[in-house]
């Protein structure tokens, strides 16, 4: 059973900063993708950013040049820097890997308010 696991909930104000951490079981290489989803309240998951194996990386619209995914060396943790924060950035945010299989965090919430 691989397993992820989110970290970097919090309350932020706008134009604020806060960096999402995901943490695997093992290596990410295991997967083909990693991604950044997130749900706000009475609207569908969106995929936010994604990483492929190969580094290879790409953006929703909505946060293209806020956001950045990236991966440690090792890579067994995920993060999504988020700059520039948006009272429409509040979500939960959960961290995804794809093989065979689609694996789900347990998600972790971010809230944009003043």
């Amino acid at each position: 059973q691989v397993q992820l696991v989110e970290s970097g909930e919090g309350l932020v104000q706008p134009g604020g900063s806060l960096r999402l951490s995901c943490t695997a079981s093992l290596s990410f290489r295991s997967f083909y993708q990693m991604a950044w989803y997130r749900q706000a309240p009475e609207k569908k998951r969106e995929l936010v950013a994604a990483i492929t194996t190969a580094g290879s990386t790409s953006y929703a619209d909505s946060v293209k040049g806020r956001f950045t995914i990236s991966r440690s060396t090792a890579q067994k943790t995920m993060y999504l820097q988020m700059n520039s924060l948006k009272p429409e950035d509040t979500a939960v945010y959960y961290c995804n890997g794809q093989n065979n299989y689609d694996y789900w965090g347990q998600g972790t919430q971010v809230t944009v308010s003043s």
